[in-house]
């Protein structure tokens, strides 16, 4: 398969008590907050020796209620992340989702060119976000959304329903029983054609594999295309998203 994009390297460099932890050493720092009012803005005296790790690059998806969209964590604490969007944010509460699945509760505090900080609601221990451990492997992130589609291959058609997109291929139903290594076609409104053939079968389920995988910032902006937000960033939603953290 050709590889059109890849993510760099994880690069991790630690700050404050986040270095003194791993040296055996304590002692406060005064450091800025992630999510504070602007990046690189120090926080006031509660968040002193805060931990915090930075050029942190590792993707991961922000939910709100009008979908999903791929972000890149960067530095983070605590408290709070800063991550690299490729579009405008939701301004209702989110929730952001790891590669490891696990979730927690965002709030939107500052939004920069293309990056914004997002508050914790409840602090999170830093461990959490660089290990990323879990019951489930660690995977590429998915978007779980609902989308028509056509499955083309010569004079085939086949309609489907894509169920989630990634980077490198996609969930999809369809009430035929498709042939495994089949090439196809994806076809969604919006979007140029997508080379796939089937990797796996569950009737109705079907998985596909990409033929060429998308960068990952082709892929935020297609995300972001096929999920609009339903009014400008910065006014509140009549219906906020609730969401339970498991």
């Amino acid at each position: 398969m050709e590889q059109a994009g890849n993510l760099p390297a994880l690069g991790l460099v630690l700050f404050g008590s986040a270095a003194e932890a791993v040296s055996g050493i304590r002692g406060p720092r005064r450091m800025y907050d992630p999510a504070g009012s602007g990046a690189g803005q120090e926080a006031g005296a509660d968040q002193r020796g805060a931990q915090r790790i930075g050029v942190l690059i590792r993707p991961a998806k922000l939910v709100a209620p009008s979908g999903e969209y791929l972000c890149v964590l960067r530095d983070a604490s605590s408290t709070g992340v800063k991550v690299r969007c490729f579009h405008p944010l939701p301004a209702q509460g989110m929730v952001l989702e790891l590669g490891n699945g696990d979730r927690y509760e965002v709030d939107r505090m500052w939004e920069q060119g293309d990056h914004a900080g997002l508050r914790f609601r409840s602090p999170v221990p830093l461990e959490y976000l660089v290990k990323e451990t879990g019951p489930y492997p660690k995977r590429p992130v998915r978007l779980r959304m609902t989308l028509p589609a056509l499955l083309v291959a010569g004079r085939d058609v086949v309609p489907a329903t894509v169920h989630d997109l990634s980077q490198q291929g996609a969930r999809i139903e369809c009430e035929q029983q498709l042939a495994l290594d089949r090439r196809f076609r994806l076809e969604i409104r919006g979007v140029a054609p997508i080379e796939a053939k089937v990797r796996w079968r569950r009737l109705p389920a079907a998985g596909l594999v990409f033929e060429t995988t998308f960068r990952l910032e082709d892929f935020a902006r297609l995300a972001f295309r096929l999920q609009p937000l339903p009014q400008p960033p910065g006014e509140d939603d009549d219906n906020p998203f609730v969401r339970v953290i498991g």
